[in-house]
């Protein structure tokens, strides 16, 4: 039982933490015992019956042989082998007492032996015992001084981590303070740029629509300094027929008072003169009145046709100039909405990269922590096994 007790105790861990047992080494004793077979068994051989053939040869052909093969009974017949008879032994009494001793004699001092053995082992056992506790003793202090170090640099990573990681979240989140001021900076010139285009843009078209009203006004003020002239000439015209008609009736007079005599004689045709005179002078005074006119109207149609035709240039020009507006700002106003869907596409990128940066340094930090903490835990159990080394 002892021995048993020894054996357990020397094949176990030295930690006393696992207590994994060491496989026991297989003792002589286990091992099966077999019987050494001294004499081997000797068998009789089996009767063989032995058969014998003759064998004849003959050249019969040329190239070729012929054989004959007779079968007989053997002539002699073989006797069996004589079974070996073993020589008896004589043993005497005395004998077998002088072989009982040494047997006893021989067990008393193997077993002598056995006992010293065991004493030394058990003084080995001793001895390894104390070095053990001893070795045990130095490697928990050994491993308390190293925890302690481990957990002070641990601590002071673990700040100077944290630190860092604070001094970079700041750094990012001024970064992204900043990118986003700028990007509204840049918006805000964007808008007032658009500002300024649109506002020159009007200012040209209210000039634009000026300069075309001025043009209006300058061919209104032409068109009335036609009439004017227009209107002079006919009052020159009609001055210069009834000069020309006063001077043609007082030619007529005088030629009537110069020529009474001569033409006494020719009244009817100085009527015929007459008439026809005046029939041509009203017919030329009727032509010259109806070019007058005629001219008049085209002018006034003419001036008609240039004013409808600027006047639809004019519209034309404010519809373009519309067109051109709309398209402007629709151009503007998509370049503005895709500048401001990039901006907040970014935008959004960057504060999902700084949520998923933030949360990838925060599982850092709990699994630092849990780390830190199964460390703590391990060595509170081991202040707790070498205060109470009994439990243990």
């Amino acid at each position: 039982m002892l021995i048993g007790l020894v054996r357990e105790s020397v094949m176990q861990c030295f930690c006393h933490t696992c207590r994994a047992p060491i496989a026991a080494v297989p003792n002589r004793r286990q091992f099966p015992i077999t019987k050494v077979k001294t004499k081997p068994r000797i068998s009789q051989p089996k009767r063989v019956q032995f058969v014998t053939t003759e064998v004849r040869c003959q050249e019969k052909t040329r190239g070729g042989l012929k054989y004959e093969v007779i079968l007989g009974e053997p002539e002699v017949k073989a006797n069996p082998p004589k079974k070996e008879t073993s020589p008896k032994n004589s043993i005497s009494v005395e004998e077998i007492e002088e072989k009982l001793k040494a047997a006893e004699e021989r067990r008393q001092q193997i077993e002598s032996n056995k006992i010293a053995t065991w004493t030394m082992k058990m003084q080995k056992i001793e001895e390894a015992s104390r070095k053990k506790d001893e070795q045990t003793n130095h490697f928990i202090s050994q491993t308390k001084e190293a925890l302690e170090q481990k957990m002070e640099t641990h601590t002071e990573k673990r700040e100077a981590y944290i630190s860092d990681l604070k001094t970079k979240l700041k750094d990012h989140i001024e970064n992204v303070e900043k990118t986003r001021q700028s990007l509204d900076q840049q918006t805000e010139e964007v808008r007032l740029a658009m500002e300024e285009k649109l506002q020159s843009a009007n200012a040209l078209r209210d000039e634009n629509i000026k300069k075309m009203l001025e043009r209006l006004k300058e061919h209104e003020e032409q068109v009335k300094k036609v009439r004017t002239s227009n209107s002079t000439k006919l009052q020159q015209l009609e001055a210069t027929v009834q000069e020309k008609l006063e001077q043609a009736q007082s030619r007529r007079a005088q030629l009537e008072q110069e020529q009474k005599e001569k033409l006494r004689n020719y009244n009817n045709r100085t009527l015929e003169l007459k008439q026809t005179v005046e029939s041509t002078m009203e017919v030329r005074k009727t032509e010259v009145s109806a070019q007058l006119e005629c001219k008049l109207s085209t002018a006034e149609q003419k001036r008609e046709k240039e004013i409808q035709r600027k006047l639809e240039a004019a519209k034309k020009y404010n519809e373009r100039m519309v067109e051109v507006k709309n398209t402007v700002e629709n151009a503007e106003e998509s370049r503005k909405t895709e500048k401001v869907y990039k901006i907040e596409s970014k935008l959004i990128l960057a504060e999902q990269n700084r949520e998923k940066e933030i949360q990838r340094k925060l599982e850092i930090s709990k699994k630092n922590e849990k780390r830190a903490e199964v460390v703590r835990q391990n060595k509170a159990n081991i202040l707790a096994t070498k205060e109470n080394p009994s439990s243990g």
